[in-house]
């Protein structure tokens, strides 16, 4: 609010009012300082908003493997300083491109470069440490010493060709009081993700509050651990390039039913049966998300269970767990009966790992014989 002023002054103004010339100058004034308070005031409401993102996404994303608070769980633990504050940025943006293909941790292309930017934020605030990018530079180094090496000193946690554990690495018996267990080296996301030199400097350093030991506990010379590098690199000549999995399949699988409602239940029921799966339960599709007795009497989901293929999945990649035991769905609408089932053949795509595509294809052929004999 203007305040009274007594007299006139060189801007114009009089007491109690504004002349024209006064209202111009104000108008100068205000119009200054809207144009240079973003000057000081943006970059911190950028960096709130950034955060903000950031932190959606991780939540999104990535703290279903990784914890909440990025301590680990089926993914790695992302706050251990010993392994975020030694990672540039470079690696970590690579690493959620390419994901590691078989493992666990899937590819996020769809991200874009503002999204990759905000997330690496949010996981860089857990030490406040944003580590110099590493050279591109190749190491020299002889693969054939650092294969020997490695089969002395490494092979016993990171297997005899570095490939990790089974599938994606995930067991089922993971001590509880080790974060982390060895990862694959012989993997073509992390060797596209990976600088020789970031490896280097792994070796040298080791993982503090995880079993991987430093160059100096393994005595390993400077000379020891540029051929184990260079050996680790060589696995990238053998390896499919990461290329991005697209899936032109519909993400789902419907068919009209010529039954009504009743009917084509019982029918998927048998199907269920001649497909050598086990049924579990027939029930609303809403039952829980509703008050008891308002549940959606003409949308019905039945859950069916192959369990020694259940079990091999989880072996292969516990993210089954979000599409396993099979679910078919049954649902009226406007005198219209139709069936549903999730397409895995389109998930597999998402999945990032090629030893899950047989079972995903498999899974497929169940649901559309199933669909195919319920709709007879």
């Amino acid at each position: 609010m203007w305040n009274s002023y007594s007299g006139r002054t060189s801007t114009g103004i009089t007491t109690g009012s504004l002349t024209m010339s006064g209202k111009n100058f104000v108008n100068k004034v205000m119009l200054a300082v809207c144009l240079t308070a973003p000057l000081f005031v943006l970059p911190d409401i950028v960096k709130a908003t950034q955060g903000e993102r950031g932190k959606e996404l991780f939540r999104q994303h990535c703290a279903a493997c990784h914890g909440s608070n990025g301590g680990g769980g089926v993914g790695v633990p992302l706050s251990l300083p010993s392994f975020i504050d030694t990672v540039d940025d470079d690696y970590l943006v690579k690493t959620i491109r390419h994901g590691r293909p078989g493992r666990v941790m899937p590819a996020f292309h769809h991200l874009d470069e503002r999204e990759l930017k905000a997330l690496i934020a949010f996981i860089r605030q857990w030490t406040g440490v944003q580590p110099e990018p590493y050279s591109q530079e190749r190491i020299s180094g002889d693969p054939i010493k650092g294969k020997k090496i490695f089969q002395r000193q490494c092979a016993v946690c990171h297997g005899e060709n570095g490939e990790g554990g089974k599938g994606t690495g995930v067991t089922f018996s993971r001590p509880r009081h080790l974060p982390i267990l060895a990862s694959a080296l012989n993997n073509a996301g992390f060797l596209a993700s990976a600088s020789d030199h970031l490896i280097h400097t792994t070796i040298t350093k080791g993982r503090k509050s995880t079993p991987m030991p430093s160059a100096e506990t393994l005595n390993l010379s400077e000379q020891n651990v540029n051929d184990l590098v260079a050996y680790i690199r060589s696995w990238e000549m053998q390896l499919k390039p990461v290329r991005t999995k697209t899936s032109k399949e519909p993400a789902y699988l419907i068919k009209d039913s010529p039954y009504d409602l009743q009917t084509t239940i019982e029918n998927v029921k048998n199907a269920v049966a001649g497909a050598n799966l086990k049924l579990i339960r027939v029930q609303e599709l809403d039952k829980g998300l509703v008050p008891k007795g308002q549940e959606n009497k003409k949308q019905i989901i039945i859950y069916s269970c192959g369990f020694s293929f259940l079990y091999e999945a989880l072996k292969v990649d516990p993210r089954v767990g979000l599409f396993l035991p099979c679910r078919i769905t049954v649902v009226e609408h406007k005198g219209k009966v139709k069936i549903m089932a999730i397409n895995t053949k389109h998930l597999a795509t998402r999945f990032n790992n090629e030893e899950l595509d047989r079972l995903c294809a498999q899974m497929y052929e169940s649901y559309v014989d199933i669909l195919d004999e319920a709709t007879l």
